[in-house]
C-alpha cells in the first residue's frame, strides 16, 4: 500500500490578516492577569497549549495540542459539550435506521467557510474520503472509517499482511450528499459510538479547492487555512505564537465572546511559568514540575481527570523486544507506586491496567474494575515481588543479570514529568542489568520518529478521543497507524475485530476484555501512570471548559473586568 506521511515542518507564515493585540498586564505572584484590549479591537484571551504541533491538518494531526487548536477553528457534525455530552454542530439534527446501519445528518442552514463561501455536505464527502484515502496516509483512518460500509475498497481490501489487494478507490466509501444539506452514512456493522466518531477532529470538513491547491502546505499557511469554526488563524509565527481571529461567517458566531485566541508556542515550562507570572497568559499547560508542591494551593491551579495511560512503547520490529519475557520483565521491573507519589508528586495515579479510570464498561461502570478478574494486570503494591519476577524471566530470555543484553536508547521529548521519569527508567531497568541512555528529541520530530519506528523504545501516551475502551485498545492493532510499537498479535485483532461487529453491549465488552487480557500477557507495551492535565488559568477567565480528552474549550470563554 503507498503510504505518504505529510510531515509539517515550521516554516515562516504569510500574514494574511493583521489583528490588533494587546499584552497581558504585569502582575506579581502566581497569578496570571487576565487582560482584554480597547473596544475597537476586543477581548484577546492568551494561552500557552503547548511547542509548535507537528501538524494541524484534521486528517493528520494525532497530538493534544494540534487537536486543539483545530477544535478553534473547525466544527464537524456533532461537538462534545461541557457535560461530556454529544450535540448538535454542522447538524442540527440527526437520526439512526432501527437496524443501527444508516446515519443521516440534516445540516443547518446558511453554513459556511472563514472565507465567505457555502460549505455542504459535499465538503464532508471529499473530507471523509481523503481521510479513507491511502495516500493520505491519516493514522486515524482505520480507527474512525473502518465500520464505514466500502472501508476496505476505499483503502485497497487489505489481506492479512496488510497488503493492497485491489486498487484503493476512496469513493467507494460509503458516505454521500444526499443534497446540500442532507449526509448519508452507511455502515457495515452497527457501531455503539458513531456519534462521538462524528464528533471527532479527524473527521472535520477541509475545504477542498484549498486542500487540493496545496496538498502539503495549506494548513501551514494562514490564507491558504480556511476553517469553519469559531476562529481562523490570522498569525502564526514558528517558535513564538499563533493568533486566532473569530470567525464572523461561524454559524454560532454570536455566542463567541472573544475577538481572537492568542497561543504562545513555547517548549520550556519555565518560561511558560514565567509568561503566567508576568501576566502575558492567563492560562498555561505546562507548568515546572518544580513548583508544583508550592502550587498546590494556589486557587489558579487546577488538577483534572482525563481519560488517558502515560506507557513506554518499546519497538516489536527489533530483536531486543520480540521475546515477551523481556518486554514483561521491563514492566515488572518499574515501580508504578514510586513514580506516582514521588516523582509526579500525586499529579499522576500509578497504572497497574493499559485501560484506565474513568474509562466506561458497556453498563456504566469502571472497564478497569471489571478487567482480569476484578484485578489488575501488575500489582503496584508488590514492587519487590515484581523485581525479582522481572529478574527470572530475563534469565529465562538468556540475558542473567542483563548479560547479552545491547545497551537501550530511550526516547522523550523535554516536557513535563518526561526527563524525570526516563531518569527513573534508567536506574530501575539497571537493576535488571540493562544500560539505558536517554535521547532527548524536540517535539515536532517526536511522532513521526514514534510513527515510523524509528526508534528503540520511547515515552508514549494515549488521552482517549472518546469514552470507549476500543479507542485505546485500538492503538495495539497490528494495522493500526498509532501503533508505535509495531505489535501484532493475530488473537488480539481477532478480539477486537469480534468486538467491532458485536450488537450486543455485553458481548462486545467480553471480546474488548479479552483483548486487554492478550496484549497485557503480551506485555506489548508498559503502562506507567494514569494521566491527569495540570494547569494554571487565571479565575477571569470564564466560560471555558477542559474535558476529559484533554482539550481546552475557549471556543465560548469570556474574561471578566
Amino acid at each position: 500500500m503507498k503510504r505518504k506521511l505529510v510531515v509539517v515542518l515550521a516554516a515562516a507564515m504569510t500574514m494574511s490578516m493583521v489583528l490588533s493585540a494587546c499584552g497581558g498586564s504585569s502582575s506579581s505572584g502566581t497569578s496570571g492577569s487576565a487582560s482584554s484590549s480597547t473596544a475597537s479591537s476586543g477581548k484577546q484571551l492568551v494561552c500557552e497549549l503547548g511547542p509548535d504541533p507537528e501538524t494541524i491538518d484534521p486528517a493528520l494531526n494525532t497530538t493534544v495540542d494540534g487537536g486543539n487548536y483545530i477544535t478553534f477553528c473547525f466544527d464537524n457534525l456533532l461537538a462534545i459539550d461541557k457535560d461530556n455530552k454529544v450535540v448538535g454542530a454542522c447538524a442540527e439534527k440527526w437520526e439512526t435506521s432501527s437496524d443501527g446501519l444508516t446515519w443521516t445528518f440534516h445540516l443547518r442552514d446558511g453554513l459556511k467557510w472563514s472565507d465567505g463561501s457555502a460549505l455542504t455536505a459535499k465538503d464532508f464527502v471529499y473530507s471523509w474520503q481523503r481521510v479513507a484515502n491511502p495516500d493520505t496516509a491519516a493514522p486515524y483512518g482505520e480507527t474512525v472509517l473502518a465500520m464505514v460500509k466500502g472501508y476496505n475498497d476505499a483503502i485497497g481490501n487489505p489481506d492479512d499482511s496488510g497488503n493492497t489487494t485491489t486498487t484503493p478507490d476512496p469513493t467507494k466509501l460509503a458516505v454521500t450528499a444526499k443534497d446540500d444539506k442532507t449526509l448519508v452514512v452507511e455502515l457495515s456493522a452497527p457501531c455503539a459510538y458513531f456519534d462521538k466518531l462524528a464528533a471527532f477532529a479527524t473527521l472535520c470538513p477541509v475545504k477542498q479547492d484549498a486542500v487540493e491547491k496545496d496538498p502539503e502546505g495549506w494548513a501551514v499557511n494562514a490564507s491558504s487555512y480556511v476553517t469553519n469554526g469559531a476562529f481562523y488563524i490570522s498569525d502564526w509565527v514558528p517558535g513564538s505564537y499563533i493568533e486566532f481571529t473569530k470567525n464572523p461567517n461561524y454559524w454560532n458566531a454570536d455566542a463567541v465572546k472573544l475577538s481572537s485566541i492568542k497561543c504562545l508556542l513555547m517548549q520550556d515550562p519555565n518560561a511558560a511559568y514565567s509568561a503566567y507570572q508576568t501576566g502575558e497568559a492567563q492560562m498555561i499547560k505546562d507548568v515546572p514540575t518544580e513548583e508544583i508542591a508550592s502550587l498546590k494551593s494556589n486557587s489558579d491551579f487546577h488538577i483534572d481527570p482525563t481519560l488517558g495511560t502515560y506507557y513506554v512503547s518499546l519497538n516489536d520490529q527489533l530483536d531486543m523486544f520480540k521475546d515477551a519475557r523481556v518486554r514483561e520483565a521491563l514492566s515488572l521491573a518499574v515501580d508504578r507506586k514510586y513514580i506516582s507519589e514521588t516523582i509526579t508528586q500525586g499529579v499522576y495515579t500509578p497504572a497497574g491496567n493499559f485501560v484506565g479510570t474513568g474509562v466506561a464498561d458497556w453498563d456504566g461502570s469502571n472497564f478497569m474494575d471489571n478487567a482480569n478478574g476484578g484485578k489488575t494486570y501488575i500489582d503496584i503494591n508488590d514492587y519487590d515481588g515484581n523485581l525479582a519476577k522481572a529478574k527470572e524471566l530475563m534469565a529465562e530470555a538468556g540475558y542473567p543479570n542483563g548479560e547479552g543484553f545491547p545497551t537501550m536508547t530511550y526516547s522523550i521529548n523535554d516536557a513535563g514529568y518526561h526527563k524525570a521519569i526516563a531518569e527513573y527508567l534508567q536506574q530501575a531497568w539497571k537493576e535488571l542489568g540493562i544500560t539505558v541512555n536517554v535521547d532527548v528529541v524536540e517535539w515536532k520530530a517526536f511522532t513521526p520518529l514514534r510513527r515510523a519506528g524509528d526508534y528503540q523504545s520511547s515515552r508514549n501516551g494515549w488521552l482517549c478521543d472518546y469514552n470507549d475502551p476500543s479507542n485505546i485498545l485500538q492503538l495495539m492493532y497490528s494495522t493500526n497507524g498509532n501503533n508505535d510499537g509495531k505489535y501484532s498479535n493475530a488473537e488480539f485483532d481477532a478480539a477486537m475485530d469480534k468486538a467491532a461487529t458485536e450488537v450486543d453491549p455485553k458481548t462486545r465488552s467480553g471480546y474488548l476484555h479479552q483483548a486487554e487480557d492478550i496484549m497485557m500477557n503480551d506485555a506489548s507495551c508498559i503502562p506507567l501512570e494514569y494521566y491527569n492535565d495540570f494547569y494554571l488559568q487565571n479565575a477571569k477567565i470564564t466560560g471555558s471548559w477542559h474535558s476529559p480528552y484533554g482539550y481546552w474549550y475557549f471556543q465560548y470563554a469570556d474574561i471578566s473586568e
